[in-house]
């Protein structure tokens, strides 16, 4: 082992046992130069032994850098810090969303975002723009009431609203995002009783109903608040989940 190898374990020995906490701090040792472009990686096993994480942890972290542009694989020699990165991009991947707090950072983030959209839709909003909403809605209304998650259908029904704002990078900052800011594997129907999924499907419906009538009214306020309203109730559900102990 090199004393390169010693610096980069000696930052990421205490992060804990998850694939994000070890991604985020090999990222932070890229960004900030402690792992220089080209260098090679220690190895996976190097990295097992001096964390005590998995080899399956280890590999999805290395995915999650790959996929960021971060690192190179070359075959038989290993991983290496990208000589030339990609510019630095924000991105969410569905694989990042492993615990309540980082969907709860997830929501936080989506509230500044559709709060201000949810205002401008409302006042730019055309026809076009309304019949493409109201399609989205109903999508979402019959996959709730077939018993579905309808997490893509809620994902376009956003989507929509952003691009109803006549700003096309609204849009395109969803796209960044993909269906992580929708991760369909915390909605928990499967854990649900009867009587649960009809409360769940009938709170959707109510609140998705009520911020496309805000839209399509042109009520500028109510759409925020509407928007904001719906958010901040999925950040509650989050924290009962939290309290409950309760795990994906």
């Amino acid at each position: 082992m090199t004393d390169k190898d010693d610096v980069v374990f000696g930052a990421i020995q205490q992060v804990p046992n998850l694939r994000s906490g070890l991604a985020d701090t090999l990222i932070a040792q890229i960004e900030s130069g402690a792992l220089k472009p080209g260098q090679r990686l220690p190895t996976e096993q190097a990295i097992v032994q001096a964390t005590g994480v998995s080899r399956t942890i280890v590999r999805e972290a290395l995915a999650t850098l790959r996929a960021k542009g971060l690192i190179a694989t070359r075959q038989g020699l290993g991983a290496f810090v990208s000589s030339n990165p990609t510019p630095p991009a924000f991105t969410i991947l569905p694989n990042d969303l492993e615990s309540i707090d980082e969907v709860q950072r997830v929501l936080e983030l989506r509230m500044g975002i559709e709060y201000e959209a949810a205002g401008l839709a409302a006042l730019r909003r055309t026809p076009e723009d309304i019949e493409r909403i109201q399609a989205c809605l109903d999508a979402l209304d019959q996959a709730i009431e077939e018993g579905g998650y309808g997490a893509q259908e809620d994902y376009a029904f956003h989507r929509a609203i952003l691009v109803a704002t006549h700003n096309p990078y609204y849009g395109r900052l969803f796209d960044t995002f993909g269906s992580s800011m929708v991760p369909r594997q915390w909605a928990r129907l499967d854990r649900m009783t009867p009587a649960e999924r009809r409360r769940h499907a009938t709170r959707m419906r109510r609140e998705h109903h009520a911020i496309f009538a805000a839209i399509r009214d042109g009520n500028e306020m109510a759409a925020r608040r509407t928007i904001r309203s719906h958010l901040s109730k999925s950040a509650a559900r989050f924290e009962e989940m939290r309290e409950a102990n309760l795990k994906p």
